[in-house]
This record gives C-alpha cells, structure tokens and sequence, in this order.
C-alpha cells in the first residue's frame, strides 16, 4: 500500500512524493483523504526552519496535523465502518520519512482510536478541528478566566472568540493590527492596539505568536491578572519584572490540546453552538502543493489553506 505525500525535504524544499505505507496493524484503520490543512503556525516554522527541537522532529517529513478523509478499510473492532468521515490529527505511516505530523498525504494508516468520526454536516469545516481544540483547552486550566481581550484575528484568535461565546462568555475584544484582517467578527469587536485605551484586563489571550508583546499586554491587565499564551513562539518571551510585580501579574502557557478537548470541540460544532464557517479562505489542488504552501505562508488575505486529495 502506498501513498502520495508532500515532504518536506529541508527547509522551504517540498516534494510531492510517493511514499510506501506501513500494513495495517490491529486496531488500525486505513483513511483516504479528503482535505488536509496547512497550519500557519507550527508547519510555517517548519518551512522556514524556526522550529524549536522537539523528539521526533527532523527531515524529511510529511507536515500536516489538520486532515479529513473517509475510511476504507476498518476492522470490526474498531468502531468505524467503511464511509464513515473521520478527523485524523496526523498518522506515523510512512517508513523512513517522519510522520511527526503526518496528515498532508491522499492516504494514511492510523490507529483507530486516535481519529475522531465527525458528521457529514460540518463539511470541510471538520478540517479546523484541531485548532479549534487548540483554543478549547487553552480555556480549560484549572480557575482559568474566559478572555476579555484577545491578541491576534487569524483563524485560531477567532477560534478562540468563538469558543469564548460558545461556552457562554461575554463577547471579548480582539486586537488585529492588520486592517485586512478586522473583519469578519461574529459577536465581538475588532480594533486595532492603538484603539484600546483599556488597562484593567483580568484576562488576556495572546495567539499573536510574537514574543516580544509581553510588556504591552502585562500593561493592559488589571492587579492580579493573567497574560495566556496560546500561540506558538519560536523567539524567547521575555518581560520586564518590575511592571508585573506591580500587577502580581499571571503568566500562563497552553498546551497542546488533548483527546477529550478534541471531542468536546466536534459536540460544540455538531450542536450548532460553534460555528467552522468562514475560516477556509484558499483551497487548491494536492498537486499544487508548493504554491499552496508560499501563499499559505506568505498571503494575509490567507487565513486556512487546505490541499484537495480527491482524485489524487
């Protein structure tokens, strides 16, 4: 059994490659891909080669970590039926190149009980899983306060004011200092920084990515107030200590989201609580992978790119 998968061979070197698939062991479910989605995030510091050292990282690698596909070959233990549409959040299938990520291939062998089956009705939109669950378990920290201010308007900052409403939170502020990018709020406001005169913030989400906001947002929080980084930073935060001592400000990190977050998103979604429409803004062909990835990367209009796998 085999594949084709884009690789990522070093650092802005892609190929669309042919790639030999491990058999399908017990438990194992075979998925033929539908749509995968390009992380600006994670896969954009892959790209560049920014990424900071994690086990299992290297090249050549097969990116992706945002994949939907249906399954054609299910065994009877696994709960799944041939047909049924399922999320998959990478898959390690392919040999010799790594599959740290491992979603941006036209088929993939994975363990059945790490995809995720998703309705029919969520269409394309079940490619955003994943980051949705991202912002999800950001709020899910044990005393964690849902975000009065939001810092960035790409898909996960709006992921993160959605879920926001979606559990019943007060409609946030979101800061966006790209003028291209303020629209298309559903039930908050968008302004640029220098807009926000507010300083009493008990709670800020930065999803920015950058790493030198720290000062800024510490400024902006009320006494003992919380600063959450949810993004990714390839650059080391740094603040001052003083103006956060004053504040006896709180710095918290969000991880990784986990399995239970990944199904508690896809309820949201499929109860119609949580809307995935509007954040796919590019498709294009699996064979046009490269060019995908540059303006992925490269495009501000862009806020989801994903790779079409049908008929590959």
């Amino acid at each position: 059994m085999n594949a084709t998968a884009v690789v990522l061979e070093e650092p802005e070197k892609l190929a669309l490659s042919r790639l030999d698939l491990a058999a399908p062991a017990a438990g194992d479910i075979v998925v033929d891909m539908e749509v995968s989605g390009i992380s600006t995030g994670t896969e954009r510091l892959l790209w560049t080669g920014q990424m900071p050292h994690f086990p299992g990282m290297g090249y050549p690698l097969v990116p992706g970590y945002e994949a939907l596909g249906r399954v054609s070959q299910a065994d009877g233990e696994s709960g799944l039926q041939e047909g049924d549409r399922v999320f998959v959040p990478g898959a390690r299938c392919f040999g010799d190149v790594r599959g740290l990520f491992g979603g941006a291939a036209s088929r993939v062998v994975v363990p059945a009980s790490r995809v995720v089956k998703v309705s029919d009705d969520l269409g394309e939109g079940g490619v955003l899983l994943a980051l949705a669950a991202t912002a999800y378990h950001a709020l899910q920290a044990k005393d964690a306060k849902l975000p009065e201010l939001i810092v960035g308007h790409g898909t996960l900052g709006r992921l993160l004011a959605r879920v926001t409403l979606a559990l019943g939170g007060e409609s946030p502020v979101v800061w966006e200092a790209d003028p291209a990018r303020r629209e298309g709020a559903q039930g908050y406001t968008v302004v640029a920084p220098e807009d926000d005169g507010r300083r009493d913030y008990s709670a800020i989400y930065d999803v920015s990515g950058d790493a030198g906001l720290l000062d800024e947002l510490i400024g902006r929080l009320a006494f003992g107030g919380e600063v959450v980084l949810a993004g990714f930073y390839s650059d080391r935060p740094s603040f001052a200590f003083p103006q956060a001592f004053m504040r006896e400000a709180r710095i918290r990190i969000a991880a990784e989201w986990r399995e239970s977050d990944l199904h508690a998103t896809r309820d949201l979604a499929e109860s119609g609580a949580l809307s995935l429409d509007g954040l796919i803004t590019h498709r294009r062909a699996a064979t046009d992978a490269e060019q995908a990835y540059r303006t992925a990367f490269g495009d501000s209009a862009c806020l989801k790119m994903v790779l079409d796998w049908r008929g590959i």
